[in-house]
């Protein structure tokens, strides 16, 4: 399951940096694009803090800290191998969207953004998301699952 959930993050991982290519190619020269009126806009943004463009300049100190934490989420998933499919896909999630802006953060020292909702300021890419998504998923896990597993085990 461990190679499952890298695979799972690397292809998720593709897919955010093809996005961002057609983002950089197609939508920076214009800016911004109407999808569904003022609820739905594509935004070009070239983010160089972190959640809400805080701690601008610091994109050093955030490739070392996604590096870490990347490697300890993958050194847990092989050391423990938790048999939970659910706990995989966690992993998937988060690897992927750190491994898509990590590239963005060394090959160009910002992040590329660009979705943009009326009820949710900040402007933020398909990484942001699978990595939001995944964290929630992983705390779930903490919370209502991995001690049932290790009971589980235990029994």
């Amino acid at each position: 399951m461990p190679f499952i959930a890298l695979t799972a993050g690397a292809v998720l991982a593709a897919i955010d940096q093809i996005i961002k290519y057609f983002i950089i190619t197609d939508l920076k020269p214009v800016g911004t694009v109407n999808v569904l009126g003022d609820v739905f806009k594509l935004t070009y943004v070239e983010n160089k803090g972190v959640a809400f463009g805080m701690f601008q300049g610091m994109q050093w100190i955030f490739i070392v800290l996604t590096a870490v934490l990347l490697g300890a989420i993958i050194f847990y998933m092989f050391k423990k191998r938790p048999q939970s499919k659910f706990f995989y896909v966690t992993v998937a999630l988060i690897v992927g969207g750190g491994i898509g802006n990590l590239i963005d953060r060394v090959a160009y020292n910002y992040v590329v953004d660009y979705l943009s909702f009326s009820f949710f300021p900040p402007v933020c890419n398909f990484a942001d998301y699978c990595i939001t998504v995944g964290v929630v998923l992983l705390a779930v896990y903490l919370l209502f699952f991995s001690e049932k597993e290790k009971r589980g085990k235990l029994q």
